[in-house]
């Protein structure tokens, strides 16, 4: 063990202080020395929306806990103070949200005023003796930090990000750099969560130290935002100073072994390049779309193998969807945005031989308990620090409706929109407010890049993102050889560039880990590998014509991780946000791929940002290309990855539309969507439904009454409330008895609104449970019944892995992840309402081809669907719903539940489910600063 007998030792006299003094009620940031508590507030700048801002972040701004908090934590269940203090609120709308008026949003929302008020002010901290900032912390624990000068400002903004979340930054920037299982443990999750992203962002250190000097000779904004990080850095290094010599620091560093318990040697200071590291992690997660282009070309070829090419193309097209007519819009006023769509007669398409795609290689030279599993699959009894799929799954993010002025009470625009994040303890972004020369702000940024709010508000202004993910990843084919001129095979690592055979670089990380208290896995080590050609990182080998070829993924941020930080600095400029046309402009320096959205008294706003790469006019970007000059990106530099944007008109944007509504969804017209599935059915579709009835009931639009549209479609089945219909009406009324009580049963439960709703507060067994369960094990049933006899095992083999069939809240076996509360982003919703539809002879536009149920016979259909119908009734919920490592078999409210899932030795209670923003505003701004 790496930690010494003295460390346990300590370890347990802290427990046995602690339980005698009451550490439970200790803050993390007391961990640092503290002025005296104000009584009175703390003078804050001119705030436009005092009393009509609202926010919440769960479970709790306080994300550090020492050693003794996590052992007390461990023994009784008391938590620090500001850990969980969130949670309730924010778990209670599910409940409360159908008697919401704007009188009490206090009861589910958080004040966003800005600064701090009389008798809401806990500690204030002049960091590292300077006196040029301070940071203030409310009642909350949210620090509000305010410099005379900018330098002071950043200073307080790192020292912040240190008391509230160092050991979580620590875990991201050593995943950025695939050094997680040497630092957290070599768990299997672990191993498998470094491997997945190592392929995504493999860097070399000079390549990091590059980004930043990139950014720092660019201009005079970029050479701010460095002096900026120059300055949250020394901030956080100094914190990590003050608690190594108050040996106060996060406890995981003690039970990971990374660090002495006495002196708190082991924690490295944060430098420029690990925030490129985690800003990596967070825009690989978040912020690009496309890539899934061998996945695609396996559709067309096994379509084109059961149809032949012409109509097996057609089918391929229809199921991909890349612009289908139904598809909801956010930008829906008829603006077109043409980008990305498959070419006519489309050249240089680089389809494998069937059978030959391979992943590609990431680990190397295994030994101790690496050895004999390379995907990471042993030792499966630990947990891992982050969710070992993070990289890998498709996850829920974000939402945001708003509504223009001309709809609402007061003629204000209202807005309720925020970004999903996931569910983590502590989470993965912090809550803040900056106030400086040059950034009025408050709002939630990711712990490690938060020298500037993210996502916020100004003085009269409130801005949020939901990812986009429009396509800004090709997947290349290099066709391999071997310099030495011998005959090249799958295993070759040169490629043919411009002519020459050029050996591939091969980025290095040498990995190796032992047992801790934390984690237990045995010793062991292993190299990460990752291939790197001028056209991307290789992400798996196969022939082509019998030629041995490596696919690529190339994304038009890599090497350019930095480059947003210009967009984010000025959302934080209040010289630069003065109405909508300076938000787009700030907007449209973001490279990565989100939807950002805009309200203040007077104006909405719209914009996608992105860095769209500009591609030859018959490439097709559904699907792999040959790595050759006539099919490069234009205007693209290989040798830094370079590449110029298309033009700011040609990005998706609109100032003061009707109403605007994103879930993920399609962005507008001719605007192609990067994966398969975005058509008649998606998830926005609930809240479209919800804001047209609004606007069109009658009565005036407010705060509460958006937020209750919100959270009714945040529990509501998308299944039920759109497909179940059209399922019934096939249907019909069946003779089997059995089949009758399960057609009844879900009736009622679509009469009651398709919710997935407890009976009451508390009671932890859903309303109509019983056709719920019945859903959740008849969709994938009807799903497979309803399309696999026409496609064949190998067409739908392929298009399962395109796309999973269903995204529920329980997760499920097909789905692979659970208590992520974010749900039905991806699934068959579309594909069933159209077929479903065609059977039933209603209007489609943008068809399957054909109808699939029952091989387009409606009485064959109505036979697969009550088949399919019987078999889910008499499914037991143990089945269903099976044991997990918090929720016992049959348990559907806690299958459902949301865990926050633990980055730490602290962890919350399980919540009810619902569809949500992690981070969520609700903002009305009753007036604007004059010109």
């Amino acid at each position: 063990m790496r930690i010494r007998a003295r460390t346990m030792a300590a370890a347990l006299v802290a427990l046995v202080v602690g339980g005698a003094f009451g550490v439970n009620a200790v803050t993390a940031s007391a961990a640092a020395p503290t002025g005296p508590v104000r009584a009175a507030a703390v003078a804050a700048p001119a705030d436009y929306c005092p009393s009509q801002c609202s926010d919440i972040l769960p479970p709790g701004e306080n994300g550090s806990a020492t050693l003794a908090q996590i052992l007390w934590f461990k023994a009784t269940g008391g938590r620090p103070a500001n850990t969980d203090d969130q949670l309730g609120k924010y778990a209670s709308l599910v409940d409360g949200y159908t008697g919401l008026t704007d009188a009490n949003l206090g009861s589910f929302f958080n004040s966003s005023a800005f600064g701090v008020p009389a008798g809401q002010v806990s500690s204030t901290l002049k960091p590292g003796g300077r006196s040029d900032v301070t940071i203030v912390r409310d009642t909350q624990g949210i620090p509000h930090i305010t410099g005379s000068t900018r330098s002071g400002a950043e200073y307080g903004a790192g020292y912040a990000a240190g008391q509230d979340r160092l050991w979580m930054m620590d875990v991201f920037r050593h995943v950025g750099r695939g050094q997680l299982s040497g630092f957290a443990g070599g768990a299997a999750g672990n191993r498998q969560l470094e491997q997945q992203f190592y392929l995504n962002g493999a860097y070399t250190e000079a390549d990091l130290q590059a980004q930043i000097d990139r950014v720092k000779n660019n201009g005079a904004r970029g050479a701010r935002a460095y002096q900026d990080m120059t300055d949250y850095l020394a901030g956080l290094n100094r914190y990590i100073a003050d608690v190594k010599a108050g040996a106060d620091f996060p406890g995981e560093y003690d039970l990971t072994g990374n660090a002495n318990i006495l002196t708190g040697d082991g924690i490295q200071p944060f430098q420029a390049t690990d925030l490129v590291a985690i800003g990596s992690v967070i825009g690989a997660l978040f912020g690009a779309g496309g890539g899934n282009q061998v996945a695609s070309a396996l559709v067309k070829e096994a379509a084109e193998a059961k149809y032949g090419v012409t109509q097996g193309d057609q089918v391929w097209q229809a199921f991909r969807e890349e612009n289908d007519p139904e598809a909801d819009l956010t930008l829906h006023a008829g603006q077109s945005f043409p980008f990305n769509g498959s070419p006519a007669n489309a050249t240089g398409v680089a389809l494998p031989d069937p059978g030959s795609v391979t992943p590609q290689q990431i680990v190397f030279d295994p030994t101790g308990s690496a050895t004999g599993s390379s995907s990471a699959t042993a030792n499966t009894a630990v947990q891992s620090v982050l969710p070992a799929n993070l990289f890998n799954q498709k996850r829920g993010m974000s939402n945001a409706l708003v509504v223009s002025g001309q709809y609402t009470d007061t003629g204000n625009p209202v807005a309720v929109f925020g970004p999903q994040t996931g569910y983590f303890a502590p989470q993965l972004l912090m809550l803040e407010e900056i106030q400086a020369p040059g950034i009025s702000a408050r709002g939630a940024a990711f712990a490690g890049l938060n020298f500037y709010v993210e996502l916020g508000r100004g003085a009269d202004y409130s801005w949020s993102a939901t990812s986009a993910g429009q396509d800004i990843i090709d997947t290349f084919a290099v066709q391999l050889c071997n310099t030495d001129g011998s005959p090249a095979t799958k295993n070759s690592n040169a490629y043919l560039y411009n002519g020459v055979c050029t050996p591939m670089q091969q980025i290095e990380r040498d990995d190796s880990w032992s047992p801790t208290v934390a984690d237990s896995t045995p010793a062991g080590s292993y190299k990460l590998i990752a291939f790197r050609t001028a056209f991307g990182i290789v992400q798996a080998r196969a022939t082509i014509g019998g030629k041995p070829v490596a696919y690529t993924s190339l994304r038009s941020t890599y090497l350019h991780e930095v480059d947003t930080v210009i967009g984010f600095q000025m959302f934080n400029d209040p010289s630069v946000i003065t109405g909508p046309a300076g938000f787009q402009q700030a907007a449209s320096n973001i490279t990565y791929t989100f939807n950002w959205f805009y309200v203040d008294s007077q104006h909405t706003a719209y914009y996608n940002s992105g860095l769209n790469p500009t591609r030859p006019a018959n490439d097709d970007p559904n699907l792999p290309i040959t790595a050759d000059a006539a099919h490069q990106w234009l205007n693209w530099d290989p040798s830094t990855n370079t590449v110029a944007d298309t033009p700011f008109a040609a990005h998706p944007n609109s100032i003061d539309q009707d109403y605007y509504e994103s879930w993920n969804n399609k962005i507008a017209a001719g605007y192609t969507v990067s994966g398969f599935g975005d058509g008649s059915i998606y998830r926005s579709n609930l809240l479209n439904t919800r804001i047209k009835n609004l606007i069109t009931g009658g009565q005036k639009v407010t705060r509460a009454s958006l937020t209750r549209a919100m959270e009714d479609a945040a529990v509501t089945d998308l299944r039920g409330e759109t497909v179940l219909p059209e399922l019934l009406q096939v249907i019909g009324t069946p003779s089997d008895p059995a089949q009758a009580q399960a057609v009844t049963e879900l009736r009622t439960w679509l009469t009651d609104g398709a919710k997935r709703k407890e009976t009451s507060a508390g009671s932890k067994k859903y309303a109509d449970s019983d056709a719920i369960r019945i859903m959740d094990a008849w969709w994938p049933l009807l799903v497979k019944a309803e399309f696999q006899p026409g496609m064949g095992d190998a067409l739908y083999s392929a298009m399962t892995g395109a796309l999973s069939i269903d995204d529920s809240p329980y997760g499920g076996s097909e789905a692979g992840v659970s208590h992520k509360g974010s749900s039905f982003q991806s699934g068959w919703y579309s594909y069933v309402d159209k077929d479903i539809r065609t059977i039933l002879g209603k209007p489609v536009q943008g068809g399957l081809t054909r109808a699939w149920c029952g091989g387009g016979d409606p009485a064959q259909c109505r036979q697969v669907l009550l088949t399919t119908l019987s078999a889910a009734a008499a499914t037991p919920a143990t089945t269903v719903y099976p044991a997990d490592s918090v929720c016992s078999a049959g348990d559907q409210w806690c299958a459902d539940s949301i865990q926050q899932h633990p980055l730490g030795g602290i962890t919350d209670a399980e919540s009810n489910w619902q569809n949500r923003p992690t981070f969520q505003q609700v903002v009305q701004y009753p007036a604007h600063r004059t010109s």
